[in-house]
């Protein structure tokens, strides 16, 4: 594998929050045009657009597909990539750029908090990868890097992001951030927020007194700022300019006609009367012709994301489903996309106080809170327009009556609390936080996405995969490491259905 030092990979210009070079000037390189490019590379790029930005969702059961049977709505798996560590190079640069000595603690901290994003990223959909000496191509003439164990990256993972937050509790606001401006308190929030995600990853390993994830957690949630309000959430705004609107908008988007939302969506919220179906959805057009009103329940239809294609067109050829709301693809300026949320952080929470390792305000409470976090980003973002809500508006008084609720209360065992947490958080995660939902899936069970052997792409078929092969690339040009890496933990076969390190009790 070939790293080589490229600056400003897949180019430093953004649109947004008008970060752009002069085009009458040479562009000079500079840690801000630098820190540009990070982070739209993490944000913008990752998120895509049209059909690319629903494919994110159909692994996760949300969202079905009607062009072709589309391999992640089917569950078949291929080969990853480790391109993405090819940005990663502009770090040091970054950093050596770096006007003063305040920024340059900020430009650090980023540097540590993207190696830590992307390394995890990469990390979890094959377990062992390069880290140490991934990048080590230019300074080290290492083009071959060896292979970290899966618990060696996550151990760097948590140092770097360790460091981050001090770094940026030193630093100064810095330029060049399309996300939350260079203000460092709120960058404090987002490492911290993304480190508790990292530790709830690693819940099969608090007897592990090297990582101590219980005693870590507490820590930051005890001592350290994290995200306390949507306000935080780190995503990237949309607005009706050319190159920033949102990405399913319809301008130019043949792929909107392709979409329908599945019922393991769909049914759970009806099971709870959740308006956010309302918003999230609209009704099939099949039961508005036979009388049914908007806001009718059994006007929305969810299918199910197993069904075969055959059968699946035939259901789109009859128009008896429910597709994404008019919302998604009218408003140019939609909705913006979290990649890590006010909302998930709550129910990250509310499963830790449930297992024991933090107490504060209790597992309901944090659980509650991620509800009325996620309605609320929703009211937010949507116009008081029937067309949108159809006629069932979220306010104040519905979210408390419906934290009242029976079927909503956090109750039960503690497995069935732990489904209602994860339930909750996968339907807040709907069109936000790409392959979140996947993830949480392969770590809990929850919710239950249905498999079906007659269209499963998998081998077997009575399982969906939980991991991706090596990149061919690896293969190719540094099989001595990725073979040895395959041998160590999977017995020499780079099989999807192989459980890594962290999914190991």
């Amino acid at each position: 594998m070939v790293l080589g030092c490229l600056l400003v990979a897949g180019s430093g210009c953004s649109k947004f929050d008008d970060i752009n070079t002069n085009p009458d000037r040479p562009a000079e390189v500079s840690s801000s045009m630098l820190a540009t490019t990070l982070l739209l590379n993490i944000t913008r790029d990752a998120i895509s657009t049209q059909k690319s930005f629903m494919q994110n969702y159909m692994l996760g059961k949300y969202i079905l597909w009607t062009e072709f049977a589309e391999n992640q709505q089917y569950n078949k798996f291929s080969r990853t990539s480790f391109d993405g560590f090819i940005v990663l190079n502009n770090v040091d640069k970054m950093i050596e750029f770096a006007p003063d000595e305040g920024q340059k603690k900020s430009y650090t901290a980023l540097g540590h908090f993207i190696r830590a994003w992307k390394f995890f990223n990469a990390s979890m959909e094959v377990g062992d990868i390069p880290y140490s000496v991934a990048l080590a191509g230019e300074s080290e003439n290492v083009i071959n890097p060896e292979y970290d164990s899966q618990k060696e990256v996550f151990e760097g993972i948590l140092n770097e992001l360790d460091e981050a937050d001090r770094l940026f509790s030193e630093g100064t606001n810095f330029s060049g951030d399309p996300v939350y401006n260079g203000n460092v308190a709120k960058w404090r929030k987002l490492v911290n927020s993304f480190e508790l995600k990292v530790l709830i990853n690693l819940y099969k390993k608090t007897a592990d007194p090297a990582l101590k994830v219980k005693e870590r957690f507490q820590q930051i949630v005890s001592s350290r700022p994290v995200f306390t309000s949507n306000a935080d959430n780190f995503a990237l705004q949309y607005s009706d300019k050319a190159g920033q609107k949102y990405p399913f908008f319809k301008e130019g988007n043949q792929f909107i006609i392709y979409q329908m939302v599945s019922d393991v969506l769909i049914d759970r919220l009806k099971e709870t009367e959740d308006y956010r179906l309302f918003y999230f959805t609209k009704p099939s057009p099949v039961k508005i012709a036979g009388g049914k009103t908007w806001s009718d329940w059994d006007a929305y239809v969810g299918i199910d994301p197993s069904v075969v294609y055959s059968d699946l067109s035939a259901i789109s050829s009859s128009k008896d489903f429910s597709a994404i709301n008019d919302r998604y693809t009218q408003i140019p300026s939609g909705e913006p996309v979290a990649l890590i949320s006010y909302a998930q952080v709550k129910f990250m929470m509310a499963e830790a106080a449930l297992r024991g390792w933090i107490t504060g305000d209790g597992a309901a409470k944090y659980y509650e809170d991620g509800i009325r976090a996620s309605m609320e980003f929703v009211v937010q973002y949507t116009p008081d327009d029937a067309n949108y809500h159809h006629n069932r508006k979220i306010d104040a008084a519905y979210i408390q009556n419906f934290l009242l609720s029976d079927k909503v209360k956090l109750q039960g065992t503690t497995p069935e609390q732990l489904e209602q947490i994860i339930t909750q958080a996968y339907i807040a995660n709907f069109l936000q936080a790409p392959y979140s939902a996947y993830f949480e899936y392969r770590r809990t069970g929850y919710p239950a996405f249905p498999i079906n052997p007659a269209s499963n792409k998998n081998i077997p078929s009575d399982r969906i995969p939980i991991r991706w092969l090596y990149p061919q690339k690896e293969l190719d040009y540094n099989g001595e490491h990725v073979n040895s890496a395959i041998s160590s933990q999977y017995g020499g076969n780079d099989d999807v259905n192989a459980p890594m390190w962290i999914l190991k009790d």
